[in-house]
């Protein structure tokens, strides 16, 4: 398939959370990071490429706090009210993106946002509420399996109820298809049930188990498990519920067949994945290096996070890091801009690194410096420390933009196409979580509402390594 590369990017989906995505403010931070530091490096050696680091798609926190206020006013009308922000204990101190959206929510005229833990919510009079005050919807920082979990430790009934009610932003009816056995789903033979843009972005997947299946090409494999010791350098073992690449092995990196195919089966629920090629998820940055006290040209493994709800593209969270995983791990978070020059991607990529390589390590030892202490007054840090950041922007265009507003479009569509199938019975192969957690999922069925999904992207939009 031929691509034109400035409207169009290259590269496949690896995960999706349609259960409560995160990173929708650390973008917002970074681009205000981010343009100080391009500003000093302008300022040092222009690099002449005119890039716009404020465009709203680099802003995701301010569309999703529009969607839940919106649904707040159609259910309140004009009425004030509260709108909770709830997460695990012991993390309300440390992520500050959830302490942040609750600043946020406050400053919109009539609206209360509050950071809580699940269990200080009570019923007063039997309404919802925190502190008395009644709670008009919440977002909750976690997904279903854990909310179950803590309920059997906390007793959180006015946390179901409020599920009942339809207050929970996402809601739990989108548990049971946000599974990464979706993506066999795609890549089988119901994928003629979905759009093109999804299924051709979506790596050959299929749960991990004994016995026949179809593989990459179509053609029949006599056992899978096999299969992934004969192919073990061209695939990537994930389990199908999991986070920060937590239990992934990955071909080629982990050289261990026997050992990774061993835990996937003792473990149970994995999925075997193609490997998506790593220069093709790869970018080449600038950055200092104290040892030698140079600057160097360092290859990143990028991973590009699309968020999006109901009616609207909201923008994206750039990340990189060092651990392939089909998904990047670890690492930290990239300034994003658009470019306004009249070049391609790679040519301002190009010019870019080169101004930023000829700078000398004591002035950008300074910038780097002065980044540094920007994140810690944003308190851009994570559960595990401080947030690292690039030094210099990803760049897209605005045909990029375009592009992937079709491709969250498609997604979104594809969702409600997955959960009218779960609905139906049509997918009850594919799902495999306990049956406490798919009554949870009953009680708040999604039905294309008000939500905020995640994709991460495996992309390129034009500057990725051409030497493979």
């Amino acid at each position: 398939m031929k691509f034109d590369i400035q409207n169009d990017f290259l590269g496949y989906h690896s995960e999706w959370n349609l259960g409560s995505p995160g990173g929708w403010d650390y973008q917002r931070i970074t681009q205000k990071i981010g343009k100080a530091v391009w500003d000093r490096i302008v300022k040092i050696k222009d690099p002449g490429v005119d890039l716009d680091f404020l465009h709203p798609l680099l802003y995701p926190v301010y569309g999703f706090v529009e969607m839940l206020v919106s649904v707040h006013r159609a259910r309140e009308g004009k009425a004030a009210g509260l709108i909770a922000v709830v997460a695990e204990e012991e993390t309300l101190q440390d992520v500050t993106e959830n302490i942040n959206l609750a600043h946020h929510l406050s400053a919109v005229d009539g609206i209360s946002g509050a950071l809580m833990a699940p269990n200080e919510l009570e019923l007063e009079n039997g309404k919802v509420s925190y502190k008395g005050q009644p709670v008009s919807i919440m977002f909750m920082d976690f997904n279903s399996d854990v909310l179950l979990d803590l309920h059997r430790k906390q007793n959180l009934g006015p946390v179901l109820q409020a599920v009942r009610e339809g207050r929970v932003i996402n809601p739990r009816g989108t548990e049971p298809i946000n599974v990464k056995s979706m993506f066999e789903v795609f890549t089988g033979p119901m994928g003629k049930h979905f759009t093109e843009e999804t299924v051709r972005r979506t790596p050959w997947t299929r749960r991990f188990q004994e016995g026949p299946a179809v593989g990459p090409g179509g053609e029949k494999i006599r056992d899978l498990v096999e299969y992934a010791y004969g192919n073990w350098e061209n695939l990537v073992l994930k389990p199908e519920r999991g986070y920060s690449g937590m239990g992934v092995r990955v071909g080629g990196v982990n050289v261990d067949a026997g050992e990774a195919i061993d835990l996937a089966l003792s473990k149970g629920s994995y999925i075997l994945q193609e490997k998506i090629p790593l220069n093709l998820w790869a970018e080449d940055n600038p950055s200092v290096d104290p040892e030698s006290r140079r600057v160097v040209l360092e290859r990143y493994q990028t991973d590009f996070r699309c968020l999006m709800g109901p009616d609207r593209l909201f923008g994206f969270l750039v990340r990189f890091g060092g651990v392939p995983t089909n998904v990047g791990s670890g690492g930290g978070v990239q300034p994003l801009a658009v470019l306004r020059s009249q070049m391609t991607v790679r040519q301002a990529v190009e010019r870019v690194n080169a101004a930023i390589m000829d700078i000398g390590y004591g002035d950008l030892r300074e910038v780097v410096l002065d980044q540094e202490k920007m994140a810690l007054e944003e308190r851009f840090t994570y559960l595990l420390g401080p947030i690292r950041m690039a030094v210099r922007p990803r760049i897209v265009t605005e045909g990029h933009l375009a592009a992937l507003g079709r491709y969250c479009r498609c997604m979104w569509t594809d969702c409600q196409t997955l959960e009218r199938m779960w609905l139906e019975g049509a997918l009850d192969e594919y799902i495999g979580i306990e049956q406490e957690e798919l009554d949870i999922a009953l009680m708040q069925p999604w039905k294309g509402g008000p939500a905020i999904f995640a994709s991460d992207g495996l992309f390129s939009f034009g500057a990725h390594p051409e030497d493979g």
